[in-house]
């Protein structure tokens, strides 16, 4: 054998010497540790204490009814708002009634009745109320009591003969909305 060769075969044997001396002190220790993590979502689920509000029969020009229902935060999360949305069908049974909408005749007052203090929340005509949401409750708290509220419908007395709208039905429907608040940024660690 040349000496360039010996000479290169003592560089591999070196390398290899070497790499088994580095390889065999680079033993460690391990430990893992497992974690049972787990999400759960909220609800956000509105309440109210029945499912007919009101149900008013044989009402004349110049008559008030009122009606009280409750709303409860039922969920597990607060609600930023609570909106109600109405809309409604004039079923005509008596003269016709032409363009003379039964809502437009309408008041509806909403008050909100928290520890024996009413406060006016709105005051609308129901053609008003059509179409066009009403914020009713500004922040309920998942923890929070009841809302009560009293709902007042006068059928206006327009002073002149109001005749067509003898034996009508007017349809009424109220979808109430409940909205969440904007989603947290937590530090859980």
């Amino acid at each position: 054998m040349s000496i360039k060769n010996k000479l290169a075969m003592s560089i591999v044997l070196a390398a290899v010497g070497l790499s088994l001396i580095v390889g065999g002190t680079s033993a460690y220790f391990t430990d893992t540790t497992p974690t049972d993590n787990r999400i759960t979502t909220g609800s956000l689920d509105l309440g109210m204490d029945k499912e007919t509000i009101f149900q008013i029969e044989d009402l004349v020009p110049g008559d008030t009814q009122d009606a009280r229902f409750e709303l409860t935060n039922d969920g597990s999360v607060d609600m930023k708002e609570i909106i109600l949305h109405a809309s409604y069908e004039v079923v005509d049974k008596g003269k016709p009634n032409s363009s003379d909408d039964l809502g437009n005749h309408i008041q509806v007052e909403l008050l909100s009745e928290q520890d024996g203090e009413e406060t006016l929340v709105f005051e609308k005509k129901l053609a008003e109320l059509k179409s066009n949401p009403q914020q009713i409750v500004e922040s309920f708290p998942e923890e929070d009591t009841a809302k009560n509220f009293i709902v007042r419908f006068t059928f206006t007395d327009s002073g002149e003969n109001q005749n067509h709208f003898q034996t009508d039905q007017l349809e009424l429907n109220w979808e109430f909305e409940a909205v969440q608040w904007g989603g947290n940024e937590e530090d859980n660690g």
